[in-house]
């Protein structure tokens, strides 16, 4: 898909920040911030126009860093903090509205022929890092984000495994940058992740192994046991699958119920982190 008129110009705004010395993050969130103010202040309808212009501003920002090369990551941060705030100045941000908007980010990033997975980490950091500045409860905004986040990579054809992992790892990165328990983020993340499973038809079983298998990964960087990471991801997994019904009960404590790179998870009710 080619970019839109408020696509070419933060590519071009990017482009200058990316190749200058400064602040890369803070510029690339003004350029995507006033990009989408000035899309939406003048759209009918408000909602309609957030879809497109998302995946306009963040393919843009994106686009930008296929020509110089790097910063793949940090533009994918800054481009959906910048969008988050600028909805923000026109409308209200709940936890939906991020879950809209980190979908439509992500299904974008395919259509600049970016790295899906990698840059999915960067968004879901982002989007989870607003939460803050556009009072959302970190819990909502967590489960909203990862279930925004599984749903784009499908829509875009990216590899959900691979996701799965750099999402869990983006939530907490961003949810511990704004005081938040990095194991509850591991539950809230994987509870989002199996909402966005069901959501589009993805395997319950598969998505919920492929989180602990990140919680797990995770564990070491976070200071936290392995059994206690993967716990946390198979707890919020679990109180999804009740949310769901059917056989999403059964599938993820059939993962439960088996060790997992020689780790065992236990689902927690009430979840202590």
């Amino acid at each position: 898909m080619a970019l839109g008129d408020v696509g070419k110009k933060v590519k071009d705004g990017v482009l200058g920040t990316l190749k200058g010395t400064g602040d890369v993050v803070g510029g690339v969130v003004d350029v995507a911030k006033g990009a989408t103010t000035s899309a939406l202040k003048g759209a009918g309808d408000v909602v309609k126009a957030t879809t497109s212009t998302v995946a306009d501003v963040v393919g843009g920002a994106l686009e930008a860093v296929g020509e110089v090369g790097s910063g793949l990551v940090s533009t994918a941060k800054g481009a959906i903090v910048g969008v988050v705030q600028g909805i923000g100045e026109i409308t209200t941000v709940t936890a939906g509205v991020l879950s809209d908007t980190v979908r439509a980010a992500v299904k974008g990033t395919s259509a600049v022929g970016t790295d899906v997975t990698q840059a999915a980490g960067g968004i879901v950091e982002g989007a989870i890092s607003t939460t803050k500045d556009v009072g959302v409860s970190l819990t909502d905004a967590t489960i909203g984000v990862a279930r925004g986040a599984l749903a784009g990579v499908k829509d875009a054809g990216g590899d959900v495994t691979s996701a799965v992992s750099g999402t869990i790892s983006g939530a907490i990165a961003g949810a511990t940058s704004v005081g938040g328990d990095a194991l509850a983020a591991v539950r809230d993340t994987a509870k989002g992740l199996v909402q966005g499973a069901a959501d589009v038809g993805e395997d319950v079983a598969g998505v919920t192994r492929d989180a602990v298998v990140g919680a797990i990964s995770a564990a070491k960087d976070i200071g936290v046991s392995a059994e206690d990471a993967a716990s946390a991801a198979v707890t919020g997994a679990f109180e999804a699958a009740e949310e769901i019904g059917g056989s999403a009960v059964d599938a993820v404590t059939g993962v439960a119920s088996s060790s997992i790179e020689g780790v065992t998870a236990v689902i927690k009710k009430p979840f202590k982190s």
